[in-house]
């Protein structure tokens, strides 16, 4: 009899296991999954009781707060690499449907700005810092480099393998690429997205998982790293710059730049003051050694005089 229920104990185990490996967000390697019933798995943010949508793309902001999240509260996650940096990523505030709250607010009671994004557009302030709706992103500059090679890519080349590898990895629509420019080593990649249906990625999503594929932390599932094959050669990235640039230009005060004009009127002003002073000291010594010159001739002169009978 226990021979038989231990084969039966096996089978039920095995059958068991496939449903709950299957049960994986495969776009957000830290979402929380369960199955909640035959063939209903259900997946939220670790951390968080907000749902994940494994067939798109997480908002960067549901991303970055997972990010931020301790390590002990992960649990058997694997803990993002970047997290000691603390340079770029902050635990930010989001609504409910993933989008960035327009005003982010640390623990010590500094407040700023920020786009839908997610990047500071204003000074830091305090509590009281109003920053109204959220202001859109709707260019994106990816910027980046190559390794060297003996030979360039063609340009439609790399065009074509770009635009595959964000429309297939990131499923962003190929309507949303405004360009790609590539002049060896360098690559251009424009992304412009005026509004967000509810149906397509946000280009801001898109270019926060190309970031982390490219530093090779990757946010999905099975944590491949990036491969991009241009015309059956690999596509080695060696650096990487993002711009945004948003539907309103950044409010930034005018500080900095003010003690930058004060810094470079200073050393003008210096310098106009030792040029004079040099001047004026060659004029006075100029005048000097004439006198002293007028005088002796002078003397001579006179000398020459009193001589004569």
């Amino acid at each position: 009899m226990e021979p038989l229920f231990g084969v039966v104990l096996a089978l039920i185990l095995a059958a068991a296991s496939p449903a709950n490996d299957s049960c994986t967000c495969a776009t957000n390697k830290w979402a929380v999954c369960a199955q909640d019933g035959p063939g209903n798995c259900t997946c939220r943010l670790a951390g968080s009781n907000h749902p994940v949508d494994c067939s798109t793309l997480t908002s960067k902001c549901f991303l970055m707060k997972a990010e931020m999240m301790p390590l002990k509260e992960k649990r058997l996650w694997r803990p993002p690499r970047g997290v000691l940096d603390s340079d770029g990523i902050y635990s930010p505030d989001c609504e409910d449907s993933g989008a960035f709250k327009a005003r982010q607010c640390n623990q010590s009671s500094t407040c700023w700005c920020v786009n839908s994004a997610g990047v500071r557009r204003t000074e830091r302030g305090g509590r009281s810092l109003s920053c109204g709706e959220l202001v859109r992103t709707r260019w994106i500059y990816i910027e980046l480099t190559h390794k060297r090679r003996s030979k360039a890519f063609h340009v439609p080349d790399v065009t074509k393998a770009l635009t595959q590898l964000f429309e297939s990895r990131y499923k962003l629509h190929p309507k949303y690429i405004a360009a790609i420019k590539y002049e060896p080593p360098l690559i251009q990649i424009r992304l412009h997205q005026n509004k967000k249906p509810s149906w397509d990625v946000d280009i801001a999503d898109v270019a926060y998982y190309f970031e982390k594929d490219v530093n090779n932390d990757s946010v999905f599932r099975s944590n491949s790293k990036l491969t991009v094959s241009v015309n059956g050669d690999a596509l080695a990235i060696d650096k990487l710059w993002i711009y945004y640039v948003d539907e309103k230009p950044p409010e930034f005060c005018m500080r900095q730049l003010a003690a930058g004009i004060s810094a470079v009127v200073t050393v003008v002003l210096l310098t106009a003051g030792i040029g004079i002073a040099a001047l004026l000291i060659l004029r006075w010594l100029r005048t000097r050694t004439y006198k002293k010159f007028e005088c002796k001739e002078m003397r001579e002169i006179k000398a020459t005089s009193s001589e004569l009978p």
